[in-house]
C-alpha cells in the first residue's frame, strides 16, 4: 500500500512539475499545425500581413518572380509572427508574415505560469539572469573564418585577446624529391 501510494505521489511531482509545460508544448504544437494547414491552404486574411523587406547582397541570387511558401516563426516585441512566404527580388528578400495572437498568448501564459513558480515577489523587478546567459559567460565559444584561398587565415573569438594570423600556405605544385 505505501509503495503504491509512493508512485502516485511520485507522478503527481512529475505533472506538476513537466505536465503543465508538456500542456503548453502541445498546444504551441498544436497551434503550428492549425496554422501550416491554413497557409497550405491559403486561408488567411490578406489584410493582416505584414511585409517585411530584408536587404541582400548576394552575388548570383536567382530572382524569384512568384512568392514562395516557406514556414517559421520569429518573436518581436513579444509578439509572435508566422512567416507565410518570401521571394527575392535583385537585391531584397520580401517576407510575408502574419500575426500569430494564439502564440502570442500560449506564450505569454507560459510565462506567467513560470512567474507563478519564481521564488521572488512578484512585484520584485530584481530578475536573475537566464540559465543560457550565464553558462554563456563560462563556455568560451570561438569561431573560425576560413577562405577558400589559400594564404592567411584568422580565428575569430568571442574572448578578449589579440587576433592571431597563422600561416597556412601550402605549395600549389607538388614535386617528387630529388635524386641525389
Amino acid at each position: 500500500m505505501k509503495k503504491a501510494i509512493s508512485i502516485v505521489f511520485i507522478f503527481l511531482l512529475l505533472f506538476n512539475v513537466l505536465g503543465y509545460y508538456g500542456l503548453f508544448f502541445g498546444l504551441h504544437y498544436q497551434n503550428r499545425q492549425q496554422l501550416i494547414q491554413q497557409f497550405d491552404a491559403g486561408q488567411y486574411n490578406q489584410q493582416q500581413t505584414v511585409t517585411i523587406k530584408v536587404p541582400l547582397a548576394i552575388p548570383y541570387a536567382n530572382n524569384t518572380e512568384e512568392y514562395q511558401r516557406v514556414d517559421g516563426e520569429f518573436e518581436h516585441n513579444g509578439e509572435v509572427y508566422r512567416m507565410v512566404k518570401q521571394r527575392l527580388s535583385q537585391d531584397t528578400l520580401y517576407i510575408v508574415c502574419v500575426k500569430d495572437m494564439k502564440g502570442t498568448r500560449i506564450n505569454q501564459a507560459l510565462a506567467d505560469y513560470v512567474k507563478t513558480l519564481a521564488d521572488s515577489p512578484a512585484g520584485d523587478q530584481h530578475q536573475a539572469p537566464a540559465l543560457p546567459a550565464f553558462i554563456k559567460e563560462y563556455i568560451v565559444s570561438s569561431y573560425t573564418i576560413k577562405s577558400q584561398t589559400r594564404g592567411w587565415s584568422s580565428d575569430v573569438r568571442n574572448e578578449k585577446s589579440p587576433v592571431v594570423l597563422t600561416d597556412s600556405y601550402c605549395a600549389s605544385i607538388v614535386h617528387p624529391p630529388e635524386r641525389a
